[in-house]
């Protein structure tokens, strides 16, 4: 299939999937369009029956839309068969051959196509190398560890050169510090393929660590697409913010608002400028979101946009968690980073400050 010009592998226009028919129909994807670039990193990120591997199985053609486009390079793929779209799955399960080497699984889908021997055994070969493997190629797949086998199916998966690679939460089965390592890992192999990676996940840590770019889902719909740091730091809307990291909500009323920023009174009195997602101009009363780490806990003094008092403290090596009960009745969560010479000890039962800084707040599309 020939690449025509522009930026985007992989456009989705307004898809819908239904499953079921008449007062059993679920609609899966609810008219979804996204764009996903060339060479880009893409993560798809939801709870569970959100949409995310609904929307992969299109792309992959293993269902297909009741509604919509899909388009490869330009090129409608909706009606195509998945062996006739250039693009390749891992799934969670890795569906290896047990009784195949690790270098005949790599080569496996070459012989499928009709390679030649020559070309098979080369390009097998520089597989081998790129997910350092070469030691193991003789080794069947069944004395192999988990993640040298996720290593193996990525090879698999990457052999055949596809222009696009579909990840169905490839990383769930292993241990947590394996799975750290081939996030990296993943990370590596799609810069040094060039190839465009469309991942699902679940978990936002994953997708905060592997991404370019991610899209948020909620019942079947995407709610934002941004960078890890615009979907952590600039939250469109509740479910983004409360979906990815810790957040605290905080209710108040627009005083007013000027070039893409509200100033905000709390319920204490203070006043506090939040930024405002593009597009969204907020009514009178508005939901803003503050990541812990964002504001500092201080003295309960005049200065502070927020008082009340410790609750409880959590030290976690890196930082210390200070959970609070502020005068309003409602919880609020400071995080600070600690260091060798330490912070301002405040024990549960204290009265405690809370500043918020200028860039601290956002305000939400609720």
């Amino acid at each position: 299939m020939p690449e025509q010009p522009g930026k985007n592998a992989i456009e989705v226009r307004g898809v819908r999937k239904v499953f079921g028919t008449g007062e059993n129909q679920v609609a899966a994807l609810d008219t979804v369009s996204v764009s996903i670039r060339e060479n880009e990193f893409f993560t798809l990120l939801g709870p569970s029956g959100c949409g995310k591997t609904t929307l992969l199985r299109l792309i992959a053609g293993f269902d297909f839309p009741s509604a919509g486009e899909i388009l490869l390079h330009g090129h409608d793929i909706a009606p195509l068969p998945p062996f006739k779209r250039p693009v390749n799955t891992v799934f969670q399960s890795y569906a290896l051959f047990p009784h195949m080497t690790v270098a005949q699984n790599i080569g496996f889908g070459l012989e499928m196509i009709g390679k030649p021997k020559g070309e098979i055994e080369a390009r097998v070969a520089q597989m081998l190398k790129l997910v350092k493997m070469e030691a193991l190629k003789a080794r069947r797949t069944s004395q192999i560890s988990g993640g040298q086998q996720q290593r193996v199916a990525l090879a698999r998966a990457l052999a055949p050169q596809p222009k696009v690679l579909l990840l169905d939460e490839p990383l769930s089965a292993l241990d947590y510090k394996l799975r750290k390592e081939m996030q990296i890992e993943l990370k590596r192999l799609q810069h040094e393929t060039g190839i465009t990676f469309i991942f699902v996940t679940h978990d936002q840590e994953e997708a905060l660590t592997m991404s370019d770019r991610i899209a948020v889902m909620s019942a079947g719909k995407i709610l934002q697409v941004g960078t890890p740091r615009d979907i952590y730091d600039k939250p469109a809307e509740r479910f983004v913010a409360d979906f990815i990291g810790e957040s605290n909500f905080l209710k108040g009323e627009v005083k007013s608002v000027a070039d893409g920023r509200a100033t905000v009174r709390l319920s204490s009195g203070a006043e506090i400028p939040a930024s405002l997602p593009e597009g969204f101009t907020p009514s009178v009363g508005v939901t803003l979101v503050v990541r812990p780490e964002h504001a500092q806990i201080g003295p309960a003094d005049a200065n502070a946009s927020l008082r009340g008092t410790v609750e409880n403290v959590v030290y976690l090596g890196t930082d210390t968690h200070f959970h609070l009960k502020l005068d309003d009745g409602s919880a609020f969560i400071v995080r600070r980073q600690n260091s060798r010479g330490g912070g301002e000890a405040l024990a549960p039962g204290s009265r405690a400050g809370v500043a918020i800084g200028a860039n601290a707040a956002q305000a939400l599309k609720d």
